[in-house]
């Protein structure tokens, strides 16, 4: 097995662009890219551009159907009236919609071919985690679901457990419904509670199918306003304990950044910094479940020169094996290349100036007035035992 990492990237991926005014803007994928080069993390990696998802790649998720329509409203944007979940105000049709979400799933794709056949250690597709797309439908900004397309040539290709762990800041579900019913697929999610954010899932009773997939779902619910502290003990309370139980061949990991504070569209309260001890905790937990195999995804993130860039480029750092320090200065001809192209002032260091981030294990006791802990006991409630494993 290659123990390098690769970075998959094409320029064309930027075309995925809702129009002005979106919250999705591909300027943040552009700017990701820049500050990845800027650090010189690309010269230690392979770069790859992998080829657009065919039809038959699409239909290992989506239905037929649905990629006919998501072909049709590309080539007649006009023609798209809400049928499908394309041409609404989340998911507005485009020109040629369908071969760049197309590229950007088959980037995805790529990505796990590489870790699975031993042609790299850990892959990484910022562009990526596109996590709300359905099998019959596109929801939430997401046209095809990339991380589940991944997962399904993962499947397909011959792995008999993947671990999919989402820490975007909306509950990963169109993953969770793609892999419903099967064992072979464990998705842990953390996400801002349904009751006060999109997709409305995510609820921790949300556990698989009934059968052989029970406990093959798990969910944490986390309160609006949970901060660093907080988020940083959910992950460790519920995802290490499942890896070592499932005892996956690969770690899918999606790495929204809206979990910020500076976020838009959602209402935690995340650091730069927390977000970065997050992503090392996964490339530690691939190391020691997964024999090192991990596929990392980016996902929303609508803060998109302040947060976006900084949090991605600390993801493609710690998988290239030459992590950032937080304190690190932001090189300059990056600022200036903001500048340039979105009138902002970019930030001067890849830190929050929250690192070393504190939290408290969960073996060290829990408050169960505490609405952080309840939410874990929640998730650990529901799921834990139909793995075998003490709530």
């Amino acid at each position: 097995m290659s123990g390098r990492a690769q970075l998959m990237w094409d320029e064309a991926v930027t075309g995925y662009d809702f129009g002005p005014g979106h919250p999705m803007d591909p300027v943040r994928l552009g700017l990701t890219r820049s500050l990845v080069g800027a650090f010189g993390l690309d010269r230690g990696m392979d770069v790859v551009a992998a080829k657009r998802a065919g039809d038959s790649t699409l239909r290992l998720v989506h239905r037929e159907d649905y990629v006919a329509a998501v072909r049709a409203a590309s080539s007649d944007p006009a023609s798209a009236r809400g049928e499908y979940g394309l041409g609404t105000e989340d998911d507005p049709a485009f020109a040629g919609m369908h071969e760049v979400s197309a590229l950007i799933a088959g980037q995805s794709v790529g990505a796990a071919e590489a870790v699975w056949r031993g042609e790299a250690l850990h892959a990484v597709n910022f562009a990526g985690g596109l996590h709300h797309a359905m099998p019959g439908g596109a929801s939430g900004f997401c046209i095809y679901n990339d991380a589940a397309l991944a997962i399904a040539r993962l499947l397909e290709l011959g792995a008999e457990r993947v671990a999919y762990v989402d820490v975007d800041v909306h509950h990963g579900d169109g993953v969770q419904a793609a892999f419903w019913d099967d064992p072979r697929v464990l998705t842990i999610s953390l996400h801002e509670h349904p009751r006060t954010l999109f997709p409305q899932t995510g609820w921790p009773e949300e556990t698989g199918a009934a059968g052989d997939a029970e406990g093959s779902a798990v969910n944490v619910a986390l309160p609006a306003g949970t901060g660093d502290a907080g988020w940083v003990r959910a992950f460790h309370a519920v995802v290490p304990e499942l890896l070592a139980e499932f005892r996956p061949q690969v770690l899918v990991t999606q790495h929204g950044a809206d979990t910020h504070f500076e976020d838009p569209l959602a209402h935690l309260a995340v650091s730069l910094d927390a977000q970065r001890a997050v992503q090392v905790a996964c490339h530690e937990l691939a190391h020691e479940h997964a024999e090192g195999r991990w596929v990392a995804l980016g996902g929303g993130g609508y803060a998109v020169v302040d947060v976006v860039p900084r949090s991605w480029t600390h993801l493609v750092a710690i998988a290239a094996g030459r992590p950032v320090e937080p304190e690190a200065p932001v090189p300059e001809e990056w600022r200036q290349e903001v500048f340039t192209r979105t009138r902002q002032l970019a930030p001067g260091r890849m830190t929050d100036g929250r690192w070393p981030v504190q939290w408290q294990g969960w073996e060290s006791g829990y408050d169960p007035a505490d609405r952080l802990d309840q939410a874990v006991l929640a998730a650990r409630r529901a799921a834990f035992p139909l793995r075998g494993l003490l709530a």
